[in-house]
């Protein structure tokens, strides 16, 4: 039988490409060699105020990019988080043995709670990685494709599960993460110091996956560089060596052959060549992305959460019977 995977993303702001370079390219290769779980965590969305039409609208749109960047519901299960109640079910029983030193020290409660004031973020902030943890023990996931930025998230996971299993028999998977080697966090084309994000205040510092071809010309066009001349891959030059991961990541080439392509080239031959294959890799997914109208969405959506759905339940009826409250 095929190993499991489980992943999702929130239907907030817009995508960009390092989430297309960085999960959504991935994910599509995996479903060919797993049994794939994609799923839109509208959930997780709330624990910030939302626009309730929008973050609606935003849900379909989500699945959209899915479909677009070729993840194939004949081959991986598409659904909504919120259609399937044993998210949040087991996220209350999994509530029950984390431990608030364990949350307290999760550093993405730590930076979004410190924008406003902790006094005023909400609970569901705070408890965000047992939701989290509920969405990937649910389907008893063998691998998780995940960023650097949740792996803290992915071993409290792992934790809840082992713990669980501990005290009430054996009952969960323990999964492991899958982190890319390329293009595991695409840098800000503004600041290479920050990973590429949604929510940049700055709009030349992202390549939306909406964006047109001459946007996305000047915003490479516009993006920082390093000192030096030498266009080679190279950790102490931070925005080159973005630039020319994401090169390599939207041509399929060796980092051997990327170096060799660019050698004695200036740095505005460099983001010219970057603009055209940039341009070129996402042409065919902006145009599958029109091919999804909403009613098709739906259906393939409610279709994914009656698979989802037989799964997660038949994961929370052993919870709830080893626990006592069957």
């Amino acid at each position: 039988m095929k190993k499991r995977i489980f992943s999702g993303a929130q239907p907030t702001g817009e995508l960009h490409i390092g989430n297309y370079l960085g999960a959504l390219k991935n994910w599509v290769a995996l479903q060919d060699d797993y049994e794939a779980f994609y799923c839109i965590v509208n959930l997780h969305a709330i624990t910030l105020p939302q626009d309730p039409a929008t973050l609606r609208q935003k849900t379909l749109d989500l699945a959209r990019v899915y479909l677009a960047a070729g993840v194939d519901p004949s081959r991986s299960t598409i659904f909504i988080q919120s259609d399937v109640a044993a998210h949040a079910e087991l996220t209350w029983v999994l509530s029950c043995i984390a431990r608030m030193g364990e949350l307290e020290r999760m550093t993405q409660f730590k930076d979004k709670s410190s924008k406003g004031s902790s006094e005023r973020a909400g609970v569901g902030l705070f408890t965000y990685p047992v939701l989290m943890a509920a969405d990937i023990l649910l389907y008893q996931a063998d691998l998780v494709p995940v960023g650097q930025d949740q792996k803290q998230h992915l071993e409290l996971s792992r934790d809840l599960a082992v713990r669980f299993n501990r005290d009430f028999g054996e009952t969960f998977k323990v999964p492991d993460p899958y982190i890319p080697k390329a293009g595991a966090s695409i840098k800000s084309l503004q600041d290479p110091t920050k990973k590429m994000s949604k929510s940049d205040e700055n709009p030349k510092a992202s390549i939306f996956l909406t964006d047109d071809a001459d946007t996305i010309a000047k915003k490479i066009k516009s993006a920082v560089t390093d000192s030096g001349t030498d266009i080679k891959f190279d950790e102490s030059r931070p925005a080159i060596n973005n630039l020319l991961t994401i090169y390599q990541l939207v041509t399929g080439k060796s980092a051997e052959e990327c170096e060799a392509n660019f050698e004695g080239k200036m740095y505005g031959q460099f983001k010219g060549e970057l603009a055209e294959a940039t341009i070129e890799f996402m042409r065919p997914f902006q145009e599958r992305i029109k091919q999804f109208d909403d009613e098709t969405v739906k259906e393939i959506l409610r279709t994914g959460a009656d698979s989802a759905r037989s799964i997660a339940n038949a994961t929370l009826r052993d919870v709830y019977q080893k626990t006592g409250i069957s």
